[in-house]
């Protein structure tokens, strides 16, 4: 394990304590548990990339121009998936069509699941949307229904494996087996486990049908 998985592993016993530090109030209160899935998301893909954030400026989510999208399934009351996965309905010149992936060197997707055993999880899959074939056939196939009206949604939606112990990811246009780049158990006994890192996806990843 090298040192970016190491730091990954601290950073996800954090997000965990401070989930669940508040669980037990939000659950007596009837009120959902406040965890800021999207901010931790992306500090988790910087800790295994290298790839910082934009230090509170607007824009992309990191400084290269990539995106991260986050899933958390911890008590969750309706079923966590990745929205907003491509752009559209935005004031972006390229909002809505094929070019805006061109510009964006990955897409990261963070889920944080359950294994089937119940154990806590959190896995990382990474697309090269400037280069990925498959993954940019189905976004192709998206805005063409999205422009011809068959489809009005804004919304690009990935439903993730949820407990589920494979990378199968699904889009009313198409389902994509995804690359993974990081995967981490948590058992009931004690932190984070590594699980896997494959720094391949990030230079030669590919979506699967």
């Amino acid at each position: 394990m090298n040192q970016r998985c190491k730091n990954a592993i601290e950073l996800l016993d954090k997000h965990y304590d401070a989930f669940f530090s508040i669980a037990d109030v939000a659950r007596e209160t009837k009120h959902p548990v406040p965890t800021d899935t999207r901010g931790w998301s992306q500090i988790l893909v910087s800790l295994l990339t290298g790839i910082n954030g934009l230090d509170r400026r607007k824009g992309a989510d990191l400084v290269d121009g990539s995106d991260v999208k986050g899933a958390n399934t911890w008590e969750a009351i309706d079923k966590p998936r990745f929205n907003n996965v491509i752009k559209a309905g935005t004031k972006s010149p390229t909002s809505g069509k094929i070019e805006s992936l061109d510009g964006q060197p990955y897409l990261f997707l963070v889920l944080w699941d359950h294994t089937i055993d119940s154990d806590f999880r959190c896995r990382v899959w990474c697309v090269r949307t400037q280069f990925d074939v498959e993954f940019r056939r189905i976004c192709q196939v998206w805005y063409e229904k999205r422009a011809s009206g068959e489809i009005r949604s804004e919304n690009f939606q990935l439903h993730p494996p949820v407990k589920q112990d494979h990378n199968l990811m699904k889009n009313n246009c198409g389902n994509l087996h995804f690359p993974l780049l990081f995967g981490a158990i948590r058992s009931k006994i004690g932190g984070y486990k590594f699980m896997r890192y494959n720094s391949e996806s990030l230079e030669s990843g590919e979506c699967k049908w």
